[in-house]
């Protein structure tokens, strides 16, 4: 049984989530994401299939060759996603949202001619290379830097928890390129060969999201051509607030869909599951927390798609953001530990996908800006 219903959603929006599952069960088997997720081996074929289906150019302009649609169709694409299989969503987004809006909204025609067409038709990914050992939530205070020399820049540092670099073609590399500036100033964004000479991706062993999982990145008089630059110089961080509304719309998309897999699951479980001669689900105290599971998968689907029609109204909900990607991660976590409490051993067993649904929403609340940092920037909006 399916708890997600389609009820709001336009015909076009069902189309897509219609379309995106119908993909998905040809080319990600539910039985084969296990092996997938043991191996961490990224879902390429899923992935492939998802952008000839035309679904990586969603949101993208339709002058690179992308369908221009909504903030709410992408939030119904990204919540399927989601749904289905969150490594899969988290490949989307890596590329087509954390990376690729960056080239979209500052890069320049040259480069959106380039590099856009390639996004959508699956031949390229990217990775988004911002966070450092010394500096996660301080995005500011990165010290990765980028010298002019000529028609080059000479890119030396290191960052570290980077999803995707393992399989990224490209990466959209925040630095620093006027070292003596102040905090929030002098940063600029690279565009980067992930194969250039000097550029060195480490896998690192992750808890869950195991096929999109993160890595560490060594910079090492890196030639970054200038005309890789992505925006103006110095400019970078006026871009990067400018991404997160949707960036976290996706965050929170992606957890909201996720409940609804886990709650179908749990449910699915312990109606086949006897003790005391019936199934557990006759039991009040099982009954509960699948009704609490739904009741957080709701509200977390309402708080993201909230912010979608905000976002399409032409408003700028920071405020709705922030609340949306705590909600929605928070909801996510939760569920996951309900739902593995509801199938007891089974769901602590690895003969079951619930021990990994736990795994791989656990990182809600710590990536795209923690929780902790969104109650500060809603603490901030409350003139607190």
């Amino acid at each position: 049984m399916e708890f997600m219903n389609t009820a709001g959603l336009t015909e076009d929006q069902k189309m897509i989530r219609e379309s995106v599952l119908d993909i998905l069960e040809r080319t990600l088997p539910f039985e084969g994401i296990r092996k997938l997720d043991d191996e961490r081996v990224f879902p390429h074929d899923a992935y492939n299939a998802l952008a000839e289906a035309g679904f990586m150019g969603l949101f993208y302009p339709e002058e690179y060759g992308g369908a221009g649609a909504s903030a709410s169709d992408l939030t119904a694409l990204v919540e399927t996603l989601g749904y289905y299989y969150t490594g899969i969503a988290q490949g989307f987004m890596t590329t087509v949202i954390y990376a690729g809006m960056h080239i979209v909204h500052r890069g320049s025609p040259e480069m959106k001619a380039r590099v856009l067409p390639d996004i959508i038709s699956g031949k390229t990914k990217l990775a988004l290379a911002m966070s450092e050992p010394g500096t996660g939530s301080d995005v500011a205070g990165i010290k990765t830097n980028a010298v002019r020399d000529g028609d080059h820049y000479i890119l030396n540092g290191n960052k570290i928890w980077i999803t995707c670099a393992h399989v990224a073609d490209k990466l959209v590399v925040v630095c620093k390129t006027d070292p003596t500036a102040g905090r929030h100033k002098g940063m600029s964004t690279l565009l980067v060969d992930a194969n250039a000479p000097g550029v060195d991706i480490r896998p690192l062993k992750m808890l869950g999201r195991r096929t999109t999982h993160a890595n560490e990145i060594f910079f090492t008089d890196v030639k970054v051509p200038v005309e890789n630059l992505i925006g103006e110089e110095g400019d970078a961080w006026k871009g990067l607030m400018a991404a997160l509304n949707v960036e976290r719309l996706c965050l929170a998309a992606i957890s909201a869909g996720h409940c609804f897999r886990i709650t179908e699951y749990a449910a699915n479980y312990a109606r086949d599951r006897i003790q005391f001669g019936q199934p557990i689900t006759k039991f009040q105290a099982i009954q509960h927390k699948l009704a609490d599971m739904l009741i957080l998968a709701e509200t977390a689907r309402q708080s993201a798609w909230r912010v979608a029609d905000l976002i399409d109204q032409g408003e700028n909900p920071v405020r709705e953001t922030s609340i949306a990607k705590i909600v929605c991660s928070d909801a996510n976590v939760k569920c996951a530990d309900t739902g593995l409490q509801v199938m007891g051993g089974a769901g602590y067993s690895s003969e079951y996908l619930m021990e990994m649904f736990y795994r791989d929403a656990r990182v809600g609340p710590i990536g795209g800006g923690s929780n902790e940092i969104q109650r500060n920037i809603i603490a901030k909006l409350m003139d607190l």
